[in-house]
């Protein structure tokens, strides 16, 4: 059986419900198994016994959050250093309330995290925009949540942003499911 490994951080508990969607996605589609782990208890043998791997982050001050940060500079260096990753799959998705309509910061930091994808030789599969509540919570690199309103005040993740999370998850299994054990890139 396939494996993707979901990867967050949660502050409040939106990033948090947002990867239990992701992860319900990936379990939609036969053949493939979701494993969610916080950012800090990931290890170098979690990412390289997945098929696939899905990130997701809070944003803080217009970026990614410092403990995604840091499993990346962590975990992720080592295993980009021996290309441990090349041509496995990649997603990502974020939460955020700052100002602007998904939450200032939240294209940035998925950009962030995607960069270090790209880096490590993965295939970045990103959210189709005719996804159903697309634009409730959807951008073209990912989901996103809305966890405030534009006073700030805290309304917690929509269900139409949990389910474009939940898409996106079956989204990437769908791609690990078609790459299976075929040798993406040859050296």
């Amino acid at each position: 059986m396939a494996q993707i490994l979901v990867v967050y951080v949660s502050d409040y508990g939106n990033t948090e419900k947002m990867a239990n969607a992701v992860a319900e996605g990936i379990n939609s589609v036969d053949g493939i198994n979701a494993v969610v782990k916080k950012a800090d208890d990931v290890t170098a043998d979690d990412m390289t016994a997945s098929d696939g791997v899905i990130v997701g982050s809070p944003v803080h001050m217009g970026a990614v959050d410092w403990r995604v940060k840091k499993f990346i500079d962590t975990v992720c260096s080592g295993l980009w250093m021996q290309d441990k990753m090349n041509g496995k799959i990649a997603g990502v998705f974020t939460s955020g309330g700052g100002f602007g309509g998904a939450g200032g910061g939240t294209e940035i930091a998925m950009l962030s995290i995607l960069n270090n994808f790209a880096e490590l030789g993965m295939l970045i599969i990103p959210l189709p925009k005719n996804t159903k509540n697309y634009k409730k919570g959807g951008l073209h690199w990912g989901p996103y949540g809305r966890s405030a309103d534009e006073n700030m005040e805290h309304v917690g993740v929509s269900d139409e942003a949990l389910s474009v999370a939940k898409k996106h998850g079956a989204n990437v299994a769908r791609a690990v499911s078609a790459v299976g054990d075929q040798t993406i890139f040859v050296v």
